[in-house]
């Protein structure tokens, strides 16, 4: 369940989408409170949740935490507290960040990158861009390693589906590892991933092989299976566009950020106290 705190009621980002009867999800003391706040309270805690995607109880409590919000704010104002020369200093910090904020999201914004481009940088660090090689394997792993040569004298004389479906129910009887319940199953792993002597025993095999010694390493006796195997191999570019184009966007951005800020620095007339002057 989404979590949201209860007291995350301070300012929260701006929204410039224009508002339309069906946004408004309640109306406190004749201020709208709209689908758009909501989404925006609930970025701020989670930034990948959508709002109208929560549970009813987790909606419910959203719109309360801004009911209170409101109502808070409403409090705060008619105490005074938007008089006061702290809040006033307060609100010029927040106004010049926010300045910033949106223009460096603007900056952001109009970056732009073809897929041409993409495509060449693509090619151009094709090296960066390769799976690893992987396996698909299970196990059988036993105290002693006279119990893992029974059970590979046990599997020796099958080969194909009923190698594997024995192999399956030797592990889920007889494996101390967690992965037993799962008939052995370890998933897909890179190579190198497992402790040494488990990856040199797995990797040297060919699927629908198992090892025919046990394999001992610190957590004892395995015996091997190998389900499938794949070699290293390029990523396909449709998988990693829209990676490249946002990186190639960063860099556009960073470079011009860069380059903006050294102009105005040439053109600013900046004077630094003596005590913040480095010497040399």
């Amino acid at each position: 369940m989404l979590k949201l705190a209860k007291t995350s009621l301070l300012a929260l980002a701006v929204l410039s989408t224009s508002i339309v009867a069906s946004d408004i999800l309640v109306t406190v003391n004749g201020t709208n409170i709209t689908k758009q706040d909501a989404q925006t309270f609930v970025t701020a805690s989670a930034p990948k949740a959508l709002f109208s995607q929560l549970e009813p109880s987790e909606q419910r409590m959203v719109i309360d935490r801004l009911i209170e919000k409101q109502l808070f704010t409403e409090l705060a104002a008619k105490e005074g507290i938007d008089k006061k020369p702290e809040f006033k200093r307060n609100m010029e910090k927040i106004k010049a960040e926010l300045l910033v904020n949106m223009w460096m999201k603007e900056q952001m914004d109009n970056a732009l990158v073809s897929d041409s481009e993409a495509k060449a940088f693509y090619k151009k660090n094709a090296d960066k861009f390769v799976s690893k090689a992987s396996m698909h394997a299970r196990h059988i792993l036993v105290k002693e390693e006279k119990e893992a040569k029974e059970i590979i004298d046990a599997l020796k004389p099958l080969k194909g589906e009923a190698l594997k479906a024995k192999f399956i129910e030797l592990a889920k009887t007889k494996s101390t590892g967690p992965s037993g319940p799962k008939g052995g199953d370890l998933g897909t792993f890179a190579k190198g991933q497992m402790v040494p002597e488990f990856s040199k025993a797995a990797w040297g095999l060919k699927k629908g092989q198992i090892t025919t010694t046990p394999v001992k390493t610190q957590f004892g006796y395995h015996v091997i299976f190998l389900e499938d195997k794949a070699d290293a191999a390029p990523v396909p570019y449709e998988k990693v566009k829209d990676k490249i184009i946002t990186s190639l966007k960063q860099q556009q951005f960073t470079a011009k950020i860069t380059q903006v800020a050294k102009e105005l620095k040439s053109k600013a007339k900046i004077v630094e106290t003596e005590s913040n002057t480095t010497k040399k």
